[in-house]
């Protein structure tokens, strides 16, 4: 493999890539085909070009595949991208077969993200090649999707240093992104016919209540505190539920609300603000947590985030842009486990949507970058690591 791998390098990995369906079975469980096919071909292929590769259970029949390379007494560093795409329906090209057009790969999942999965292929294939000062990891993880069980599964069974993360991101270095919480919050009421207005007590009227104030709270509050790369915290009532039938006063409400949360956030804290806003209203309700996952911020000076930048530069030929995004990403749960995590991929368009694909020359270009940081991440050894460590 070219040490500088090119856009013929990367174009057969990843059209054999998008012909293999890999939909989460957990988000499709009629067309969930899962990651087996796809592992089994990402770890022969990595084998076959020089790295350690197996395959590790995320989940009960859904691998990730870890490859590795180089020596082991020095700094450590992965290359992440997920397996696992969302469901064809609504598509209006053939999600599996790929097609080049005006340099554009189409096919689900070529942007989110197997152009980054081959871009971490070729790139960990050249590195192979040459005797690394440190230890490459491969991870490609699966169902980030849903439940993010591949990375979680991957950070409790590998240390490292650091991870560069391969999400789309346009070029863009990307060293923080937003946390998110959902909390279900419940209303009681006094189940009655509907023409005994004496006897019933509507627990979707006491909902209203809270419901107001909770965006009250969103738009007064929450979007005055912002963070410098990521902007304001926010929260949204998503999903409501409650009621039996027309003549019947509801004697339930369930409210689901979604909180994006900033850097130096907690799930704990965040919740009890939630229920802080419901005892303001005078409203009896539950509100528990139902899932948590972390923000992300790395320190725009850490060794990995500078590797990437100079390796992004020297590809490019200027600095890539330093932000942040609103969405979450598993580069979170790498950085929970003491991981300093950062994130950079290639262009394109259509995540989840009817048409999607990726610009060939960015995940070429990807590739070099990667390759370039991993050299000078591995060459700096464990001195410079500081308290990246």
């Amino acid at each position: 493999m070219p040490s500088t791998p090119s856009e013929r390098d990367v174009l057969p990995v990843l059209e054999q890539l998008i012909r293999i369906p890999s939909v989460n079975p957990a988000l499709c469980p009629q067309e969930g085909s899962g990651e087996s096919e796809i592992a089994r071909f990402a770890s022969a292929w990595l084998a076959e070009r020089g790295l350690e590769s197996r395959l590790e259970e995320a989940a009960p029949g859904r691998p990730n595949v870890v490859a590795e390379c180089g020596r082991g007494d020095g700094p450590r560093l992965v290359l992440c991208a997920h397996l696992d795409t969302v469901g064809t329906a609504g598509m209006t090209i053939p999600a599996f077969e790929p097609r080049l057009e005006q340099g554009r790969v189409y096919g689900r999942g070529s942007y989110d993200m197997k152009g980054s999965v081959a871009a971490v292929m070729v790139a960990a294939a050249a590195l192979a090649e040459e005797r690394l000062p440190g230890r490459l990891l491969v991870a490609l993880v699966a169902d980030e999707e849903h439940a993010s069980e591949g990375a979680r599964q991957f950070v409790g069974h590998h240390r490292a240093d650091a991870c560069i993360l391969t999400e789309p991101s346009e070029g863009r270095l990307i060293v923080a992104h937003k946390g998110f919480i959902w909390i279900e919050i419940e209303t009681s009421g006094v189940a009655a016919h509907g023409s005994r207005w004496e006897l019933g007590v509507s627990a979707i009227s006491r909902m209203a209540r809270v419901v107001s104030a909770l965006e009250r709270f969103d738009t007064e509050v929450l979007r005055g505190r912002s963070h410098e790369l990521l902007g304001p915290a926010s929260q949204h009532c998503s999903m409501i539920e409650g009621g039996s039938g027309l003549s019947t006063y509801a004697e339930r409400c369930s409210l689901k609300l979604e909180r994006r949360t900033l850097p130096g956030e907690t799930p704990e804290a965040a919740l009890e603000e939630v229920r802080e806003v419901i005892r303001g209203t005078g409203v009896e309700a539950r509100a528990e947590l139902v899932l948590a996952r972390p923000p992300l911020e790395c320190p725009p000076d850490s060794r990995v985030a500078e590797c990437v930048r100079a390796a992004a530069t020297a590809v490019a030929g200027s600095a890539p842009a330093v932000g942040g995004v609103a969405y979450w990403m598993d580069a979170a749960l790498f950085a929970e486990a003491g991981i300093a995590t950062v994130n950079y991929g290639p262009s394109g368009a259509g995540a989840h949507a009817a048409v999607e694909w990726v610009e060939l020359a960015s995940v070429a270009s990807c590739a070099r970058v990667l390759v370039d940081a991993s050299r000078r991440f591995l060459a700096a050894g464990r001195g410079a690591l500081g308290a990246e460590r």
